[in-house]
């Protein structure tokens, strides 16, 4: 036989062998929303829920986590943002049940428990509300790199506060994986059924 032949030969059966060695390679993902999958930070909580138990990211393992900081006073980012992650929700249809969406309070001095579980279940009574002490609210902050500062109004009687407007992105494995900026939610619902499908 022809050496050159012969070597072809070869070839072939060795591609044939790996391509036998189990599945495809599963498509690279495509997220419309950015991408922070490996980075070292926002890696988990202990805080305390709306119905007073204590709750950690590794509670919502097996279901794609969204977790999105805000103050039940807030005037407008906090409650459309809840209004489009419950509208969101119903579009997934019988995948909604794999959504975990989690809301963390940056203002534990006026968001009490009874205050949370009367706003954040009222989005759909799947959400959950997160509480801790203002020591533990600063240390999530940091840990999740989120700015938050303490407004003072007008009349010196009040505040309000502000803070980080997007949403983070948690797999089926609890690994952080995207950041969702507030306003830029194009795409959302094809990058959470990616996530469900295990990308």
């Amino acid at each position: 036989m022809n050496p050159l032949r012969k070597l072809l030969i070869v070839a072939a059966g060795v591609l044939l062998l790996a391509a036998c060695d189990g599945k495809p390679p599963a498509p690279k993902a495509s997220f419309a929303n950015t991408d922070i999958t490996g980075l070292d930070y926002a890696k988990s909580f202990q805080l305390t829920d709306h119905t007073g138990q204590p709750r950690s990211l590794a509670d919502y393992r097996g279901k794609v986590v969204l977790v999105f900081f805000g103050f039940t006073q807030c005037p407008d980012v906090c409650p459309t943002t809840l209004a489009e992650m419950a509208d969101l929700k119903k579009q997934l249809g019988a995948d909604g049940d794999k959504l975990q969406v989690v809301f963390v309070s940056v203002d534990p001095e006026r968001d009490t428990q009874e205050v949370l579980a009367s706003f954040v279940p009222a989005f759909d009574p799947s959400f959950v509300g997160l509480r801790g002490s203002a020591e533990q609210t600063a240390q999530i902050a940091k840990d999740f790199k989120i700015f938050v500062q303490k407004v003072a109004a007008k009349d010196g009687q009040s505040y309000s506060i502000d803070h980080t407007a997007g949403s983070y992105l948690f797999d089926q494995q609890g690994r952080l994986r995207l950041f969702v900026r507030h306003g830029q939610r194009e795409g959302l619902l094809n990058d959470i059924r990616q996530l469900m499908a295990g990308a």
